[in-house]
């Protein structure tokens, strides 16, 4: 047990790391500037960008790259919700209510919930859950 709880922390302490938060951060950038092109999703997107990623530290590129897979997400939920064309296959049905949201004047909200939706989901949700 005493392993377990040594190599979380272990873990904790390596992506709590500036450099590795920087490269979250910029990856979740790129990605969200990717993703909210149309019809390109987050697989293409982690193709398209993958190149960047080759000069960094392996820690530093796979956080890299989880920061472009979630942006690129959220980027793909935000043109299904202002403009009523889905950025990925997962967007879209978030098309139909969040596009009518945007439509009355709520498109705030509507990109909020969105953004915590895809937090909670990511964080909470368990495909084992489903049984």
């Amino acid at each position: 047990m005493s392993d377990l709880l040594s190599n979380l922390w272990m873990g904790f302490h390596v992506a709590a790391n500036p450099f590795n938060i920087l490269f979250c951060l910029l990856g979740a950038l790129v990605g969200t500037l990717v993703g909210v092109l149309p019809g390109i999703g987050t697989v293409a997107t982690i193709a398209m960008l993958l190149p960047i990623t080759f000069g960094l530290p392996p820690v530093g590129a796979l956080i890299m790259l989880a920061g472009i897979y979630y942006g690129a997400q959220y980027g793909g939920s935000t043109t299904s919700i202002l403009v009523n064309i889905p950025g990925e296959a997962t967007s879209v049905i978030t098309c139909l209510d969040g596009h009518q949201m945007a439509r009355q004047g709520r498109a705030g909200p509507a990109l909020s919930i969105r953004s915590s939706r895809v937090a909670w989901r990511r964080c909470w949700w368990r495909p084992s859950a489903r049984r």
